[in-house]
């Protein structure tokens, strides 16, 4: 075991992240009922005979969220899944719990932007465990805002400046890298924070870092969703949105960690794939046109940028 992967100096527990994980998805949904302000999730529960927990909850066809899954996930297995062991071999074999909340957000107004979390923790083995948090968040606009961006980004920054300045930088640059599309040779969105295999100060730190950035979700996106959920729009608008979501797809299909590993950990196929959009389009060599809003989308927005450089005082 290399040391960046050994233990901190207090003792890893489930328990409570579980405690907290679930207790994150009941203040999510609520919030995003609150924002659609009609529809409701419709909840599922699977329990496995060695302790498992599964609480997958869909809100589907709401006035303003065509589609939302918060899904909560304790699974215990006894051979880690390859999307868990591919970066670190030795632990092939081993068995885990995994902790996690993942939810994705498909507002049904395309000036609304799509936005994605995850918030996980790893535990392998029983002897000297090695463990692991991981996760963040991520937004997918359709139409380029500067303020929605700085807003985001800010909110990011202020979840992680307590445990530290580099922190921020480290983990939006980590978000820029993994949700890139490389057959496309573009970003998915306009980043966020993203990180794995934080184990650093011991547990009580990572998982203070944990809980901060699922506290930060409805604070960054609640306030976007409320500016743009209301905008006129129209035929145009609504298939480029749908044109983009099919980017989206490409991403949770082909390269998504997450996706990956729920599947090869045999769980339910519903649920792991419940994070994509329910309409989608794709269209041979499509090229936007200069000087429209979907073209600014691709020039201005979908590039890593210092986000933060645009929030000057006012």
């Amino acid at each position: 075991m290399t040391e960046a992967h050994r233990p901190g100096t207090d003792t890893p527990d489930p328990v409570p992240v579980r405690a907290h994980l679930m207790a994150l998805q009941d203040a999510i949904c609520a919030g995003l009922e609150e924002i659609d302000g009609s529809a409701s999730f419709s909840e599922q529960r699977f329990e496995s005979p060695a302790g498992g927990l599964h609480r997958p909850r869909v809100l589907q066809d709401g006035p303003v969220i065509e589609k939302a899954a918060v899904q909560f996930s304790h699974s215990v297995g006894r051979s880690m899944p390859a999307a868990a062991t591919e970066r670190r071999p030795e632990l092939a074999g081993r068995s885990y719990q995994a902790v996690s909340v993942s939810l994705i957000v498909h507002p049904r107004n395309p000036y609304a932007p799509t936005s994605h979390a995850n918030f996980r923790f790893f535990i392998a083995g029983e002897d000297d465990p090695v463990w692991w948090f991981g996760g963040g968040f991520d937004l997918t606009p359709y139409y380029g805002f500067e303020d929605d961006c700085v807003h985001w980004h800010r909110t990011a920054q202020q979840a992680c400046a307590p445990f530290g300045d580099d922190v921020y930088p480290r983990l939006k640059a980590w978000c820029d890298d993994y949700f890139f599309l490389p057959h496309r040779k573009e970003p998915r969105g306009i980043g966020g924070v993203f990180y794995d295999d934080d184990d650093q100060g011991g547990f009580e730190h990572a998982f203070g870092l944990h809980r901060a950035l699922g506290s930060a979700f409805l604070k960054a996106y609640a306030p976007i969703f409320a500016r743009r959920k209301d905008t006129p729009h129209g035929e145009r608008e609504r298939q480029w949105q749908l044109l983009r979501r099919g980017r989206y797809a490409e991403f949770n299909l082909a390269y998504d960690r997450g996706t990956r590993f729920g599947l090869e950990a045999g769980a339910r196929t519903e649920s792991i794939l419940a994070s994509l959009p329910p309409l989608v389009r794709w269209e041979t060599d499509h090229q936007t046109e200069e000087g429209t809003e979907e073209h600014r989308l691709m020039t201005d927005f979908l590039h890593p940028r210092d986000w933060l450089a645009l929030d000057t005082p006012s």
